[in-house]
């Protein structure tokens, strides 16, 4: 698991195109990690740099903030996404039989909520906090997105869940972002 996420570009001032991502104008492109040495070490090198090059789009370099994660005190955390999360299954059929190796499944699909609670459990346990987090319902699915990756696809889509656990691990969620392939752009969460 790679601690690191980032979101997409976004240009506010620029009008939406249907179908396309619009680029242009002020924009902002948001990384975080819960692990402070590595979004330090990260601001740093933007803050000396003028370019940055997304996919071969100029991106000028004009400012640099570090934000800190809320404060999640109350053991409690809505957390929405602005890119589709992703996340693979068990790849089994219903009669137990593994039938594919990428078993991508949709927040709306009945295996979701198992394994999304699990790659949380499993990202507390990486960095080394308390991995006793639990989602306590999925309050909003966006639209099914496909984006390809390497040698094929990665469906998934934006959602909204309310998800418990202690303040420090809700903290480093919200940091890492949801999901599978966060440190791809994936499950970034709006903060």
């Amino acid at each position: 698991m790679v601690p690191f996420g980032h979101s997409a570009p976004t240009f506010p001032s620029t009008p939406r195109k249907r179908r396309q991502y619009t680029a242009g104008g002020t924009g902002v492109v948001e990384f975080a990690s819960p692990v402070p040495e590595i979004i330090e070490g990260l601001a740093k090198g933007l803050a000396r740099e003028h370019v940055l090059d997304w996919g071969g789009t100029a991106l000028r370099i004009q400012k640099v903030d570090v934000v800190a994660p809320p404060d999640f005190a109350s053991g409690k955390a809505v957390l929405r996404t602005s890119t589709p999360v992703v996340m693979k299954g068990s790849g089994h059929n219903e009669h137990g039989e593994r039938t594919t190796r990428q078993a991508w499944v949709l927040p709306t699909e009945p295996e979701f909520p198992a394994y999304f609670e699990g790659n949380l459990r499993r990202k507390a346990q990486t960095i080394g906090v308390d991995p006793e987090v639990s989602v306590q319902a999925i309050t909003w699915v966006g639209p099914k997105r496909s984006f390809a990756v390497s040698q094929g696809h990665k469906p998934g889509a934006a959602l909204e869940a309310e998800i418990h656990g202690a303040p420090e691990t809700l903290r480093c969620i919200w940091s890492w972002g949801l999901g599978q392939a966060n440190s791809a752009g994936f499950g970034w969460v709006i903060a």
